[in-house]
């Protein structure tokens, strides 16, 4: 088994950690927060490293799971996710119309159930594999593609009723 440091394999996961709490708390702060547990309680369980099959899916699902305890503890009294796209080949009008979109398309992701949302997150964002994403929400790989689908065929209705 390869050799696993801190530095190298834990802390690079570090943003992909801040990106998926933040997607659930919409809060900065809280998804600091929630990173730095996370990182944290990877770390208690430094001994068990060599027995964890995917140390990344590991560390996705305890930022998952305490994004999910700080959001029961502290309801939806959040800020919303502010995410801008910079094109430099575009002219400003494009840049303004895709901006528009991606505004558009994070506000309905924070509209869906919790499980598709994070689903979507970690393969359309995070580029994951079903097997990732399976192992990491516990659940099967078809669960995630039925949820995927289901999440995505919500936005596709709803972009298409607000554009119509």
């Amino acid at each position: 088994m390869e050799n696993i440091s801190f530095r190298t394999t834990v802390l690079p996961l570090s943003d992909k950690l801040f990106r998926l709490a933040l997607r659930i708390t919409m809060n900065k702060a809280e998804a600091e927060d929630v990173v730095q547990d996370t990182l944290l309680k990877v770390w208690e369980h430094r001994e068990e490293w060599e027995q964890i099959n995917n140390l990344e899916a590991f560390a996705i699902a305890t930022c998952r799971n305490r994004a999910l305890d700080v959001m029961k503890r502290a309801g939806r009294n959040t800020e919303k996710l502010d995410e801008m796209a910079h094109f430099s080949s575009q002219t400003p009008q494009e840049q303004l119309e895709a901006n528009e979109q991606i505004s558009l398309v994070n506000r309905l992701m924070d509209d869906l159930p919790e499980v598709q949302r994070t689903i979507m997150l970690l393969r359309d964002i995070e580029g994951k594999t079903y097997q990732e994403i399976a192992q990491t929400l516990d659940i099967s790989e078809t669960q995630v593609k039925v949820y995927l689908h289901r999440a995505r065929t919500k936005i596709k209705e709803r972009i298409w009723t607000i554009n119509t």
